[in-house]
């Protein structure tokens, strides 16, 4: 009986350390490939432009979207960042906020249109998430915000994109009133 134990044991430990040795060569195949190569698999990192008045969210729960009622016919889940002063202020305020995040990548811009696109990626694994920018005039004189943020893999984003919405919106906000 003992015998049998001490053989099911050393079994069991053997195949712990493969499982291991497993993970850990995945892990550094990860690595010398890189993140990039790796998601590129599953189509490109930006995921293009947005207009936001025709925005449909997505079924699964890996966007967000700051945006005002009657600029967006999509439900947001914060209300776009309004600021007292004019778009191209703003849209300047908005890229010099952007450009000290890590991991973000600034991939269009167009002040004329007052459009931004970024592709930000995540810490650990480098999972790529798009997000669209659109300052847009108020009546008032000042402008809006308007920030759609998608993941580009998985169903679920365990809350980063509208994380990083609200984030983005006070750093903006903070900038601006520089």
């Amino acid at each position: 009986m003992r015998a049998v134990r001490k053989a099911k044991s050393s079994a069991m430990r053997r195949i712990l350390n493969i499982a291991a040795l497993l993970a850990a060569l995945s892990i550094a195949a990860f690595l010398i490939v890189g993140p990039e190569r790796i998601w590129a698999q599953f189509g490109a990192a930006d995921l293009g432009d947005v207009d936001f008045a025709t925005l449909v969210r997505r079924d699964s729960p890996n966007d967000a979207l700051a945006c005002l009622p009657d600029v967006c016919a999509a439900k947001a889940d914060i209300a776009a960042p309004l600021i007292a002063k004019p778009p191209a202020t703003v849209f300047a305020a908005v890229e010099t906020a952007l450009s000290r995040e890590p991991r973000v990548q600034e991939v269009a811009a167009d002040a004329a249109q007052g459009t931004l696109r970024f592709v930000e990626r995540s810490r650990l694994l480098g999972f790529p998430d798009t997000v669209n920018l659109k300052v847009v005039p108020t009546p008032d004189g000042g402008s809006a915000v308007l920030i759609y943020s998608r993941s580009q893999i998985g169903r679920d984003d365990m809350g980063v994109n509208l994380a990083r919405v609200k984030r983005w919106a006070e750093l903006i906000e903070a900038e601006a009133g520089r």
